[in-house]
C-alpha cells in the first residue's frame, strides 16, 4: 500500500522500541559509565560480551548481533561486486551529495548540531565515514568484522540522543515528533542509498539495474540492523522514489544549522584535498550533485569551477572504457578506488578508530534551545499550467 501522510504522520512518534528501552533501563540502574568501558573492547562480530557488562546491554548484544534471517546472500554477494566496481564514486557520492542532502531537513540539521558541538564537526563525519567502509567491506557481516558491532552501537546512541531530549524537555515530540523517529531514519537510508544512485547517473556512471537494486537492497538490510522498522520501507526502487520524493516535499528547506554544517563539511574536505589549489572543487561538486536550488539553501558558494566539474562524466566515461576494454586496467582502477577511499577515510579520522558511545549527558553545545522551527519548512510552488 502507498503511503499516505496520515502513516508518515505515525513514523514520526515511533522510535525503537528495543534500543529504548535498552538505553533507559541503563541509565535507570546507572550502568551507562560501565557500559561505554567495556564496550570499547568489544568491536569485531563474533567476540566474546565482555565480563561484567550489564544484563539489559548483554541481553540487547545478543538479540542483535546477526543479520536479519530474510537476508538473500546472493543479493548482498551482487551489492558487494556492485561497491567493489564503484567505490570511489560511492564513496563521492556519500560524501558531496548524502552528508549535504541530510542537512537540506530543518530539523534534522537542528538535531545533528546535538550529536557533537558545531565547532567540531570532524568526529561525526569520520564516524559516518568509518560506519560506511565497513559496510563496503567484503566481510562486513562475517565473524570478525566491525560492522555489525558499529551498528548495534550507533542504534543505542540514537536512542540515547531520544533519552537525553525527550527527558530534558529539549525537544516537542508532539509537533515535531520523537528525536530520530522513523520517518527520518527511513529517509536516510533513502539518502544513503537512491540518492547515491541518483548521483552516480548524474556522474554518468553506468549501473545496470540489477546492481542498483543490489546496492538499495543492502541498504534495507543496514536499516533493518539499526532498529528501521521494516514494514514502514519501500522495497522497491520505485517505492523508494515515492517515498523520497514525498519525505522532501513535506521537509526540505534552508536553516541556518543546515548552511552551517554544509560550511564545516566543505572546509572538512578541503582539508583532506591536498594543496589549495583544487579546494573550489569541493563546493563545486556538491552543488552539481544537489542542484542549485539546495546548494543556494545550504549557502554552498559558487567557483569558477562550477562550470569545469560539469565535464566529470565525460572524463568518467573515458575511464570507464578503459575499464571495460582491459582487465589490467580495471584491476588498476579498482585498486586505485581502494586507495583512495581508505585515504580519505585516514585523513577524516586522523588514524584513530572512531568509538560509538552512549553519552551519559549531552554538554551545553550540543543543546537546542527550543523546539525545531517549522516556519522555514519548504513549500513546493503551485502547479503552473502551460499555454
Amino acid at each position: 500500500m502507498a503511503p499516505t501522510y496520515a502513516s508518515t504522520n505515525a513514523l514520526r512518534q515511533s522510535g525503537d522500541e528495543l534500543a529504548d528501552a535498552t538505553v533507559a533501563a541503563l541509565f535507570e540502574r546507572g550502568e551507562t559509565g560501565t557500559y561505554n568501558t567495556l564496550m570499547r573492547f568489544f568491536s569485531t562480530a563474533g567476540a566474546p560480551v565482555p565480563d561484567g557488562l550489564p544484563d539489559v546491554a548483554r541481553e540487547y548484544l545478543e538479540a542483535t548481533g546477526a543479520p536479519p534471517s530474510w537476508v538473500d546472500w546472493d543479493e548482498m554477494e551482487r551489492a558487494r561486486l556492485f561497491l567493489i566496481d564503484n567505490n570511489v564514486h560511492v564513496a563521492t557520492a556519500l560524501s558531496f551529495a548524502a552528508m549535504p542532502a541530510c542537512y537540506l531537513v530543518p530539523h534534522v540539521a537542528k538535531l545533528l548540531s546535538t550529536t557533537h558541538g558545531l565547532k567540531y564537526p570532524a568526529n561525526r563525519m569520520a564516524a559516518t565515514g568509518q560506519f560506511t567502509v565497513y559496510l563496503m567491506r567484503p566481510d562486513a557481516f562475517e565473524a570478525g568484522s566491525r560492522f555489525l558491532p558499529a551498528a548495534q552501537k550507533v542504534r543505542l546512541l540514537h536512542a540515547s540522543i531520544r533519552h537525553h531530549l525527550t527527558r530534558e524537555g529539549r525537544w516537542d515530540t508532539a509537533g515535531s515528533g520523537v528525536p530520530i523517529c522513523q520517518e527520518d531514519m527511513i529517509g536516510g537510508q533513502m539518502f544513503f542509498s537512491l540518492l547515491v544512485l541518483d548521483s552516480l547517473h548524474r556522474l554518468g556512471i553506468h549501473m545496470s539495474e540489477e546492481g542498483a537494486a543490489s546496492y538499495y537492497y543492502a541498504w534495507r538490510v543496514v536499516g533493518a540492523l539499526l532498529g528501521v522498522d521494516q514494514e514502514a520501507v519501500p522495497k522497491s526502487l520505485d517505492e523508494a522514489r515515492e517515498f523520497l520524493d514525498r519525505y522532501m516535499i513535506r521537509h526540505m528547506g534552508p536553516s541556518p544549522e543546515g548552511a552551517l554544517l554544509t560550511r564545516q563539511l566543505i572546509e572538512l574536505y578541503e582539508e583532506v584535498v591536498p594543496g589549495t589549489l583544487l579546494d573550489p572543487v569541493v563546493p563545486a561538486l556538491v552543488r552539481y550533485l544537489v542542484g542549485d536550488t539546495c546548494a543556494d539553501w545550504l549557502e554552498v558558494p559558487s567557483t569558477p569551477w562550477d562550470t569545469v566539474v560539469k565535464t566529470v562524466p565525460h572524463l568518467l566515461g573515458v575511464l570507464e572504457t578503459i575499464e571495460d576494454r582491459s582487465p589490467l586496467g580495471a584491476w588498476a582502477l579498482d585498486r586505485l578506488g581502494d586507495l583512495t577511499t581508505r585515504f580519505e577515510l585516514s585523513s577524516l579520522t586522523r588514524g584513530r578508530v572512531m568509538h560509538y558511545a552512549v553519552p551519559e549527558h549531552l554538554r551545553e553545545e550540543h543543546g537546542l534551545p527550543g523546539a525545531p522551527s517549522r516556519a522555514r519548512r519548504w513549500t513546493p510552488p503551485a502547479a503552473t499550467v502551460s499555454p
